[in-house]
């Protein structure tokens, strides 16, 4: 076995076999009886592991739902076409969000990941303050009464978190080029 085969094979260990039984479990909550759930499962771990393997991947656990997900989609729309499926119009089902792709999804949910690492990284007081004023909307009076703080303090600490949240992102950003 050459050593990038046990590296892929740890690397599909810790990434996708976890997620398996939630994806089928998760899968047959969603779509209608009859689906080759197990098939599913098995390709979107391929196109997922594939898509790690190009190095084209930040979240395998979002690359793999979507892709399953799709994949049930196409499936139960080729059923439709056949004339296989009787059971229910896919139609009619909340499934997807037509508007948006997968390709969509991954990048939004990889942006909110790099977010919350770069949040989670500014120091106590100013991740409390930023998280206050951009998560929940509070004033900046708000939370100066809320924390016992001036304003001004408030309005230093958003300004700090801001900064290093970009400079976090830009890193984050430049390591992804190198």
């Amino acid at each position: 076995m050459r050593p990038e085969d046990s590296d892929q094979a740890r690397w599909f260990a810790e990434h996708l076999q976890p997620h398996q039984a939630t994806l089928e479990a998760w899968l047959r909550n969603r779509f209608p009886a009859g689906l080759d759930i197990e098939n599913i499962v098995q390709e979107a771990c391929v196109c997922t592991f594939n898509a790690y393997a190009d190095g084209k991947l930040r979240s395998p656990k979002a690359f793999l739902f979507g892709t399953a997900r799709n994949l049930a989609l196409r499936s139960m729309r080729s059923r439709k076409v056949r004339g296989e499926d009787n059971l229910l119009p896919i139609d009619t089902m909340e499934l997807l969000d037509e508007s948006e792709g997968v390709y969509e999804t991954i990048v939004r949910n990889q942006e909110l990941e790099i977010l919350t690492s770069a949040i989670q990284a500014l120091p106590d007081k100013c991740r409390q303050i930023f998280t206050l004023r951009k998560v929940y909307g509070m004033t900046q009076k708000e939370i100066a009464r809320e924390l016992d703080i001036s304003p001004r303090t408030v309005n230093a600490q958003i300004t700090i978190g801001l900064h290093k949240c970009a400079r976090f992102v830009e890193n984050f950003c430049r390591e992804g080029e190198g």
